[in-house]
């Protein structure tokens, strides 16, 4: 082994040079290299989530925890920022903020709770990237001693977005009577 010289005056052996490796056919190293990268990807890619209609129910859930917990900022963030739509009994709120500046008014009460009734709820897959869901609930809102009940039906569209799932729309209105036998929330 050659001697090389260190600083400070002392002498080094010199570790042995290995010959170069073998060039690969051409293309062979784009190829593998290529293959290297979509390994790569394939690992770091968040494992597949549920389908829409899986989305829209854990979506909605969370929207009605949101509201539950008169967190309006949370209820926010759940609704799409493009072109939100909110029909209820006729009337259209285009747009988050002013959905929540009416939301906001409902929620002044001293009561505010939603009680979905899940077990006739349904979700039905729109595409790949969306889903409907409705959902039967009962409103109990107004004075703590004896708040109001409104049997409401609401069928949202939930859609994937660049920020994740959010609700693209709401459609409540009140619910027939006939098609609410019994009262499903006590």
């Amino acid at each position: 082994m050659p001697a090389r010289h260190e600083p400070g005056g002392g002498t080094a052996l010199a570790a042995p040079r290995r010959p170069p490796a073998p060039a690969a056919p051409h293309g062979a190293g784009d190829a593998m290299r290529r293959s290297l990268a979509c390994l790569i990807l394939l690992l770091a890619a968040p494992p597949a989530l549920a389908g829409p209609a899986e989305e829209a129910r854990r979506l909605y859930a969370a929207f009605v925890a949101a509201q539950n917990a008169h967190d309006l900022g949370a209820v926010r963030a759940l609704l799409a920022a493009d072109r939100f739509l909110w029909v209820s009994n006729g009337l259209s709120v285009w747009g988050r903020d002013p959905a929540i500046a009416r939301m906001m008014s409902y929620h002044a009460a001293e009561t505010w709770r939603i009680d979905p009734v899940e077990a006739r709820a349904v979700a039905v897959e729109a595409s790949p990237g969306a889903a409907y869901l409705h959902v039967p609930l009962l409103l109990r809102v107004g004075p703590r001693a004896a708040p109001a009940r409104y049997r409401i039906l609401v069928s949202a569209l939930c859609a994937e977005t660049p920020e994740g799932w959010r609700i693209a729309a709401l459609f409540t209105t009140d619910a027939n009577p006939e098609g609410w036998p019994g009262d499903p929330v006590e």
